[in-house]
């Protein structure tokens, strides 16, 4: 029993060796499990689908194998299309894609919108000097091919991550007119998802041919993180979280709320309190929301409010808490925004803040983990609790929420000390010296 337990070795897996120096720079020694179930099937040629929570090493499991594919065609022709659904993502992984190709000849390079000048005639560039990987958000990409410059040609893979989010955001008509731009035969086609929807399969079904189906985990937050809520009415949701911030041993911590202006609300709150905080939505400039980043995983940083932005691929190191300062409307979102804490077998910690609209959600985001949080009480000296009963404050009749203010004595008072446990862009140029 031992030995079948036992992790795989990425040297195990008759990979090239500049990619396991690659691989090795990233401190990494063993496979994931969904890393040792899709890169094997990858390298085969097979086309993929693949669905997995977040934090278990997606990214990697189809960047590996097809870092080892274009070993064998250096020649700086576009060969991968790899699609997001943000530029953050498409950010991430260029980054990831850099430090596996830095012992190798292959180039990459990330396309994104943004409001930033200059970009667009950057991103020609790097694409029309030749380049092996292009990570691309669709609606991008899509300027770029009407433009005429564009040569899919050689493109022999079309990878989809996050595809359960891009079709959230309506990317579906985008999707199909890239893949239609490729070549009709000879494709290898990987699709990666946290959730398995319907709509998925339909996509599927008509981009692929017999996929491997690779299943793990589906929609469970990570073992490591510590979950916890708050009944908190929204009046009194800035006081409970600088109470806790001042209260915990808080490394570094990501809120998640749900408005721009409620980010900006509470970022100035926050940095007034001389809290070293910054805030990253989709009306701030991209060069904005990449130096909030840089600052935030470069530690200078110990607060990140964020939109929904940021619930999806971005890897923070040993990130010790997160706040859902508002609960998500879809149960899958939750997984993804806690998904940033507890990755790679690390612990950290999740705290969700309920108000009376927001029971009717929570109730259905434990429904789809299995699992009933602790529910604690906002401090006496902050302010009362609202009552948790999402059948009394739940959807009403006419599709509204019904309202009402109270306490409820069967919950756990907070505690005052919780220690949690926490546990470039631009294109690669060719081999450095």
């Amino acid at each position: 029993m031992e030995e079948q337990n036992k992790a795989t070795r990425f040297t195990e897996l008759n990979l090239s060796p500049e990619l396991i120096e690659g691989i090795e720079s990233f401190g990494f020694e063993n496979a994931t499990p969904v890393q040792e179930k899709v890169i094997p099937e990858a390298i085969k040629g097979s086309d993929i689908l693949a669905c997995a929570q977040t934090g278990t090493g997606k990214t990697a499991a189809f960047l590996i194998p097809l870092v080892e594919k274009y070993l064998k065609k250096p020649d700086h022709t576009i060969k991968c299309i790899i699609l997001v659904p943000t530029r953050e993502l498409a950010i991430q992984i260029e980054q990831n894609l850099t430090g596996l190709l830095y012992f190798t000849d292959l180039a990459c390079c990330a396309i994104y919108g943004g409001q930033d000048s200059g970009d667009f005639s950057q991103q020609k560039q790097a694409i029309t000097s030749g380049t092996d990987f292009i990570i691309a958000t669709p609606g991008r990409l899509i300027a770029h091919i009407n433009l005429g410059y564009m040569n899919f040609s050689k493109v022999d893979t079309f990878v989809l991550d996050e595809a359960d989010r891009m079709l959230d955001m309506g990317f579906i008509e985008d999707i199909l007119k890239i893949h239609n731009n490729i070549p009709k035969s000879g494709v290898q086609h990987m699709m990666f998802s946290a959730t398995m929807a319907v709509n998925i399969r339909k996509l599927a079904n008509n981009l692929m041919k017999e996929p491997v189906q690779i299943n793990l985990a589906i929609a469970k937050p990570a073992a490591g993180i510590n979950q916890q809520a708050y009944m908190v009415f929204d009046e009194h949701k800035i006081e409970l979280l600088l109470h806790l911030i001042q209260g915990m041993e808080v490394k570094n911590m990501i809120v998640f709320v749900a408005l721009k202006t409620e980010v900006d609300k509470l970022y100035g709150r926050l940095s007034r309190k001389g809290i070293a905080v910054e805030s990253i939505h989709s009306g701030k400039l991209q060069t904005e929301r990449n130096e909030a980043l840089r600052l935030f995983k470069s530690g200078q940083l110990k607060v990140l409010i964020a939109t929904d932005i940021l619930s999806r691929g971005i890897d923070i190191d040993e990130l010790s808490h997160v706040v859902n300062f508002n609960i998500p409307d879809d149960p899958a979102d939750y997984v993804h925004r806690i998904g940033r804490t507890a990755r790679a077998g690390k612990s950290g910690a999740a705290i969700s803040f309920i108000n009376e609209a927001d029971q009717f959600k929570w109730q259905n985001i434990e429904q789809l983990i299995e699992n009933s949080i602790e529910k604690m009480l906002t401090p006496p000296e902050i302010g009362p609790s609202p009552e948790y009963n999402p059948q009394k404050f739940g959807r009403n009749k006419r599709g509204g929420f019904n309202k009402g203010k109270g306490g409820n004595k069967n919950f756990k008072k907070p505690f005052n000390k919780n220690k949690s446990g926490s546990s470039n862009s631009g294109s690669h140029s060719p081999k450095r010296s």
